[in-house]
């Protein structure tokens, strides 16, 4: 495909990959330290076999194809890239920070219309309120709880940030096309700078990922590899990731 036959079919790429692909506001939060690591939904309800949404898989809405690419993609690749991105972020002292849904009342009286309506309930103390263990909060790591999509829409979690000055986010969790999305595209729209980690991220197909990943990048967020978001954070912090995992 020619250049020119490019820019027709993205005209303004070039524009928004300088103001948020290429913008040293990313790399001056990370050496100001005013950058966070936010894990998305890595709990019971919708990121283990046999809990939450695929307690009956057959009824989840997902089939086995997509049950078994998503739990794989999970198993090889998201799981352990988020444990080592957390390491690092911890290693920098720069704040790990959850969401999960979870509902205020044993009932979920106070679930989002649309939880409702898609019956999805994590009561307070619930398995499915549980973090996976291997991704799990440490000490006082910062956990918020919602019960829509996006984190920003629905909590205080803006207002948080801001008391902590956190000014840049990378983000990973589940599932892209919905809870990932939802919160990249509020946090660019907030003027937070953002990077998703591709392959620290999932949800039930291939195909799904990549369309999350196609509309966001050069758009929503700086869309980058575990590997190179580490390579950011050593450099921009000073700090070499903990080699303890």
């Amino acid at each position: 495909m020619s250049k020119d036959t490019a820019k027709q079919r993205d005209p303004l790429k070039s524009i928004y990959h300088d103001s948020i692909v290429d913008n040293p506001g990313h790399f001056k939060q990370l050496i100001n330290h005013n950058t966070g690591l936010l894990c998305i939904d890595l709990q019971y309800l919708d990121a283990v076999e046999g809990y939450g949404v695929f307690r009956e898989p057959e009824k989840s809405g997902v089939p086995k194809e997509g049950r078994d690419y998503y739990f794989n993609r999970l198993k090889e690749f998201v799981l352990p890239n988020v444990r080592r991105l957390q390491e690092a972020f911890r290693s920098c002292q720069l704040e790990v920070m959850h969401t999960r849904i979870q509902a205020l009342t044993q009932d979920g009286r106070d679930r989002s219309p649309g939880h409702k309506r898609l019956d999805l309930l994590a009561a307070p103390g619930s398995k499915e309120a549980e973090f996976v263990e291997a991704v799990a909060p440490f000490g006082d790591e910062v956990v918020v709880n919602k019960t829509a999509s996006g984190v920003f829409s629905s909590t205080n979690f803006h207002f948080v940030l801001n008391n902590m000055g956190v000014n840049a986010l990378f983000v990973c969790g589940v599932y892209t096309n919905e809870c990932v999305e939802t919160t990249v595209r509020a946090a660019s729209d907030l003027g937070y700078f953002v990077s998703m980690i591709d392959d620290a991220c999932a949800t039930v197909t291939p195909q799904l990922h990549e369309a999350s990943i196609a509309t966001l990048k050069d758009r929503y967020a700086r869309v980058v590899s575990t590997e190179e978001a580490l390579q950011d954070i050593a450099r921009f912090t000073g700090v070499e990731p903990s080699s303890s995992i």
